[in-house]
């Protein structure tokens, strides 16, 4: 955070250790004005000693655009249950999670590359409105909301002016490229993916429309969502046809719908088709976001399922 002389904040103000007795006021409160990266970790958790120095890097070098707390799980059990009871995948650790006005708004678990880290730390900054990138995450936003709107191309021609501006911006090249899915144009869309700098290439943003490109090509061969349906409930055990109603679910935008179809998928044969059910639920997972009710209750089922 800088002072008005323009000097850095000490790390201490940017990056405190939390508990049960201190988690409303550093992280709940706090995230009220400022955007609070929460990093759920545990000593004997070898990525974690990676991820935790990164993590606070970037965000002593964001300035107090983003706080940091940090929560050993092993002190604080209670609080980590509590959590997991209200749909935060504490199953494993690392886990990431990202705190603004009170809720979680983003996530990410197991250890990121570098450029990873900073771009989510970065597009947090940004969604709670911070000037450090001269402007640009507010054209982002308004690109957001013009695509959400059904203005696809005038968020298109946004989103490829914020490139012109900025050619590492990991998240106007993803809402580009959502922005060509939108319009029919799964071609191009990652055509602008694949133009995208090395260092970006794996930003969770890009990784999300890659996703949505995937999911986009299977929307485009989804066979009729009655037939497959009347196949399921004629044959439970016929995994095939489950798995391919799943996709015509999420073809016809009910993503709850093909995550539960698949869950089941995958508790009748986590094995069947070299795990296709988990791999199709990762590729849901993906392009949705992260604190998504549907990921955040898809991933915690799975969890339940796998570590049964």
């Amino acid at each position: 955070m800088m002072d008005i002389l323009g000097t850095t904040a000490p790390a201490a103000d940017l990056i405190k250790d939390v508990g049960e007795a201190t988690f409303m006021q550093d992280v709940v409160d706090a995230s009220m004005a400022t955007p609070v990266i929460v990093d759920f970790w545990a000593p004997w958790c070898g990525p974690c000693k990676t991820l935790g120095p990164m993590l606070e890097a970037a965000v002593t070098k964001a300035n107090g655009a983003v706080l940091m707390a940090k929560i050993n799980v092993d002190e604080n059990q209670q609080l980590a249950a509590m959590l997991a009871q209200q749909g935060l995948p504490l199953q494993s650790i690392p886990t990431v999670v990202a705190f603004y006005q009170g809720r979680p708004v983003d996530m990410f678990q197991g250890a990121v590359p570098q450029s990873e880290i900073e771009a989510f730390v970065k597009r947090l900054a940004e969604s709670a409105g911070g000037s450090a990138d001269g402007g640009l995450g507010d054209a982002i936003a308004a690109a957001e909301q013009m695509l959400e709107e059904g203005a696809v191309e005038d968020a298109a021609q946004t989103f490829a002016a914020v490139i012109g501006e900025d050619d590492k911006s990991a998240a106007a090249y993803a809402g580009l490229a959502r922005a060509h899915i939108a319009l029919g144009d799964v071609e191009q869309a990652e055509a602008v993916l694949n133009g995208a700098p090395a260092e970006i290439s794996e930003a969770a943003e890009i990784e999300a429309a890659r996703a949505q490109i995937e999911l986009a090509r299977q929307a485009a061969n989804s066979g009729p969502l009655g037939e497959l349906q009347a196949a399921v409930d004629a044959d439970p055990a016929d995994h095939q046809a489950r798995f391919d109603l799943a996709q015509a679910m999420h073809a016809a935008g009910d993503a709850e719908g093909a995550v539960d179809a698949l869950l089941e998928l995958f508790r009748q044969d986590r094995d069947w088709n070299d795990g296709a059910a988990k791999t199709q639920l990762f590729t849901i997972f993906d392009a949705l976001k992260p604190n998504d009710p549907i990921v955040l209750n898809g991933r915690r089922k799975l969890s339940s399922m796998i570590f049964a």
